[in-house]
Formats: structure tokens, C-alpha cells, sequence
């Protein structure tokens, strides 16, 4: 037995953690908004509560993994939040993809409550939290995270500190400054190698794994030429984490072009209602663009 742990947020990531947290030994409480999520995990072996704020109260280390900075504050800060009824010395690890100035914000009142806080956002999507293979960018204090490694071994297979709390964020902002790179140069190869009469199939294999191999080209470009958009990772989701990305960027006066050209392409995929399909969707515009299609 692993000891106990609360999850709030059981979507496409937060689940499948919560599925490899119970076969990890560990005792799990869940609470999510839409209650048959957190049923189903009950169903599972898991405990269900009916607020954050129940998760907080019997739980050592609660993970958070929830959509957004507001969502964050909330299940954490709000009336209801985890933190109304945290132990002294109870650890919130935030696995989502917010603000780094807001994490520092909650770090800070949770500190004032006799708390830590760790942010350990993730990548991988869905099959690596499934997989149990994610890659965690740890910011906080090298101690809470020993502490929290054994937990962050059931859900993860690379777990690096960063840095201070809001580092772990930061770091996560990169990734998807090199995520949206990645994804739209795979897309553009594979137009142009359209347009010139290949065989984008055996392009890929060719490619990848050369110096232009990269996560998106293998996982992605099949499913483009397949034409399957279902997602591991939303355009809305990833457009969420461009929005944070250009918005840190012009508090430090950094440049990002292409990040910025790129995320208004995912401007136009969510006009098009195509936020609920996965970020591979990309190549709907740019084939527009192009006029051609990729399969």
C-alpha cells in the first residue's frame, strides 16, 4: 500500500492517472464536476468525494488536473477548494497547464496556510497518461518532491525539477512553443511532399527517424493522412496554452513569430468549430490554404 492520494479532475488525463495511481497500491479519492466521471472511478476502486474541499480534508497529496487557470484557483482557492480543509503540511501538486504567475499566487497562499505546492504539468497526452509514460516538469522544493515522487513514478516515467514554483509552468510553456513548431512544420512537409507526388506514408517512415524525426511526425502525421482528428489533445486545449504562452512572452518583450503565427492558424481552426477535435486538425488549414488535401 502506497498511502493515500486525492485526484481532482478526471478528464482525459486526470482518469487514466487515476486508474494507474489504484494500480499503483495507492488509496485514491476522486472528485470531479461532472459526478458520473468520478462514479465510474469508484466503480474502479476509488473513493469518491463530493467537493474538492473533502478531497483536501483526508488527503496527505492531492493532485489537481483541471483546464485552466480559473479552474485551478477555484478547486484549489475557491469556497470549495481544496485548500478550506488541508492538513498543516499537505501537498497540492498542480498537473494542469496554467499561468506561471498564478501558480506563484497559490503557492503563496498556500504556504501561508502551512501547505506546499508543487506544479507538475505534463506531456505526453492521452496515451502517455493511459501508458503511464508522462513527461513531468516539476517546479517547488527538491524535498515535497521526494515526497511526492512515488506518486509521480505511478503516473510518469521522466520527472525533472525545474526550478521554484512556477518554474514547472514555465518549462511546460516551452514544450508547447516547440509542440506547435513541431506540428506545423510536420503539416507543411507533408503538403509539400503531397503537392510533389510522394508517397507520404513511406515519407514518414524515411523521415522520422532522422534528424527531422520528432513525437508529432510519428504519432500525428499518420492519423492526418488517415484523416482522423479525433484528439489525444484539443485545438481548444492547445490554443489555451498559446494564449498563456503569448501572453508570458509580451510581459518579458520576447518575440515568438512563428508561436504567434501559429496560434492565430488555431484561431481559425476554432472559428471553424474544430476546438473539440485534436491539434492534428492544423492541417485543415493549412490545406486550405494550399488547396489540396493530405491523405
Amino acid at each position: 500500500m502506497n498511502g493515500k492520494i486525492g485526484i481532482v479532475g478526471l478528464g482525459t488525463m486526470g482518469m487514466p492517472m487515476a486508474r494507474n495511481l489504484i494500480k499503483a497500491g495507492f488509496v485514491v479519492t476522486v472528485y470531479n464536476r461532472t459526478p458520473a466521471k468520478a462514479v465510474k472511478m469508484a466503480e474502479e476502486g476509488a473513493i469518491q468525494a463530493m467537493s474538492p474541499r473533502d478531497v483536501g480534508a483526508t488527503n496527505p497529496i492531492i493532485i489537481t488536473i483541471v483546464s485552466d487557470t480559473p479552474d485551478v484557483e477555484n478547486v484549489i482557492l475557491g469556497p470549495e477548494g481544496v485548500s478550506q480543509r488541508l492538513r498543516p503540511d499537505s501537498v497540492v501538486v498542480d498537473m494542469s497547464t496554467i499561468s506561471p504567475e498564478a501558480t506563484r499566487n497559490i503557492a503563496r497562499q498556500l504556504r501561508e496556510k502551512g501547505c506546499h505546492m508543487l506544479d507538475a504539468p505534463v506531456s505526453g497526452g492521452e496515451q502517455g497518461a493511459i501508458d503511464g509514460t508522462l513527461a513531468i516538469m516539476v517546479g517547488g522544493d527538491t524535498k515535497i518532491l521526494d515526497r511526492c515522487r512515488p506518486a509521480l513514478e505511478a503516473v510518469g516515467k521522466s520527472i525533472v525539477h525545474v526550478g521554484s514554483n512556477g518554474m514547472g509552468q514555465t518549462v511546460k510553456l516551452m514544450n508547447q512553443i516547440l509542440v506547435a513548431g513541431n506540428l506545423n512544420a510536420t503539416v507543411e512537409a507533408l503538403m509539400f511532399g503531397k503537392k510533389h507526388g510522394v508517397d507520404l506514408d513511406t515519407a514518414i517512415q524515411a523521415i522520422k527517424g532522422g534528424a527531422a524525426g520528432s513525437w508529432q511526425l510519428s504519432n500525428l502525421a499518420p492519423r492526418i493522412l488517415k484523416r482522423d482528428f479525433r484528439p489525444g489533445f484539443k485545438v481548444s486545449l492547445m490554443q489555451k496554452d498559446l494564449n498563456l504562452v503569448i501572453q508570458a512572452a509580451e510581459a518579458k518583450r520576447v518575440p515568438l513569430p512563428a508561436t504567434s503565427l501559429i496560434h492565430q492558424l488555431f484561431n481559425s481552426l476554432q472559428t471553424a468549430s474544430e476546438g473539440e477535435n485534436g491539434t492534428q486538425a492544423l492541417a485543415k488549414v493549412l490545406e486550405r490554404l494550399a488547396g489540396l488535401q493530405i491523405d
